[in-house]
């Protein structure tokens, strides 16, 4: 019982903390905290390089090799992030856009979200439980949240 009222409560404090005005996820330009998004794919988000840059949408994305590199500017699309790379629970469940640990992640159905997985609250947890009614409920919240930007 505990828990259904700590994980809004971690979910409100880390929304006010770090919330951004982009519609990225992104730390002095650098999006998905410098981790490749097309190695999510393969099974190991990894960090990428500076030396394999691409900048897209004002965010600049790494990427562990210049072949990873090359899918993405191929079909950037395939390889972003739900939500700009916010949480996908805290889209779902409350319409925040709240930091993620970038190692805490799913693909279902070719795409990939990123989950708030801190101070004991791994909201991956959350999101399995009840995946269906969340993503329908994310996906409403992310237009209302980038209709006017």
């Amino acid at each position: 019982m505990k828990t259904k009222f700590f994980i809004p409560f971690l979910l409100l404090m880390s929304s006010i903390l770090f919330s951004q005005n982009s519609n990225i996820n992104k730390e002095n330009g650098v999006a998905n905290y410098g981790y490749d998004v097309v190695s999510y794919f393969s099974g190991k988000p990894q960090p990428g390089s500076v030396k394999n840059t691409v900048k897209y949408q004002g965010a600049d994305y790494y990427f562990i090799n210049p072949e990873n590199k090359a899918r993405f500017q191929k079909e950037p699309v395939k390889y972003l992030p739900q939500y700009g790379g916010y949480c996908a629970f805290a889209m779902g469940d409350y319409g925040k856009k709240v930091q993620v640990d970038p190692k805490t992640y799913k693909i279902t159905d070719g795409k990939l979200y990123l989950f708030y997985n801190k101070f004991l609250t791994n909201t991956l947890t959350s999101w399995n439980k009840d995946e269906h009614n969340l993503t329908i409920k994310a996906d409403m919240n992310w237009k209302k949240l980038t209709a006017n930007k």
